[in-house]
């Protein structure tokens, strides 16, 4: 198996990394990324890239960088330079950030990263939910496979749910997640989640790797102006 060094990965907050062999994937995920980026079978693995807490935001306000898109053009530029360095007679193909949808949740899942919470986004028992999903790479490399993280669900433990009472739109109170609440609260003219979420920062699992203010904020902007623009 080649040796691989996460260091250039971790230093940039891009502190989560997962190697999966696209043959052990479930049938269904592997049939369809061969069919959308190999039909020529020259890929044997799936590298998932994401990061965990601050350290990110803090990576891209150094660079300075000013795109549209400043986490995921600083997260591809660094993850294909980290892999050209590491794997100069390698190939790999960035296909997330992309065009084409991929079920990042279920990858999530398959490295043990993801829980579900009321939230519809993943928490886990670290770092609460404050992880994303940055990046997802098919390479031929022969890296040794990533084992699941092992890990309970905060939420089987939670007897306070404070994310579903402190949620302004009571979207969460009907006992699954009412996106129709949601989106009609966000864009009204004083709401307070227009910018962030307000449950989502109340839950306690996690908060000490919570993203600063401007971090959230640059976040639901993206969201916000969707929501405006398609809702």
């Amino acid at each position: 198996m080649t040796p691989c060094d996460f260091t250039t990965l971790n230093d940039a907050g891009l502190n989560l990394q997962a190697i999966l062999n696209l043959d052990d994937l479930p049938t269904d995920i592997t049939a369809e990324l061969r069919r959308c980026y190999d039909p020529e079978n020259r890929y044997r693995q799936l590298i998932l890239i994401g990061h965990a807490g601050k350290t990110l935001w803090d990576a891209v306000t150094a660079s300075g960088g000013a795109s549209e898109n400043p986490i995921d053009d600083f997260s591809v530029q660094t993850v294909e330079r980290w892999f050209s360095a590491q794997f100069a007679d390698k190939q790999g193909e960035v296909i997330y950030p992309g065009n084409i949808a991929i079920g990042l949740q279920r990858l999530g899942k398959i490295a043990g990263w993801h829980r579900e919470s009321p939230l519809m986004v993943g928490i886990h028992q670290e770092w609460g939910t404050w992880y994303a999903y940055r990046l997802v790479m098919l390479t031929d490399t022969d890296l040794a496979p990533t084992p699941p993280m092992q890990g309970e669900r905060p939420c089987d433990r939670c007897q306070d749910t404070v994310c579903i009472t402190s949620c302004p739109a009571g979207a969460l109170s009907g006992g699954t997640f009412a996106l129709e609440k949601c989106i009609g609260y966000r864009k009204e003219p004083l709401s307070r989640c227009a910018t962030t979420c307000i449950a989502r920062v109340s839950c306690p699992v996690g908060s000490i790797h919570r993203y600063c203010d401007d971090q959230i904020r640059h976040c639901y902007s993206i969201s916000l102006k969707a929501i405006q623009q398609f809702c």
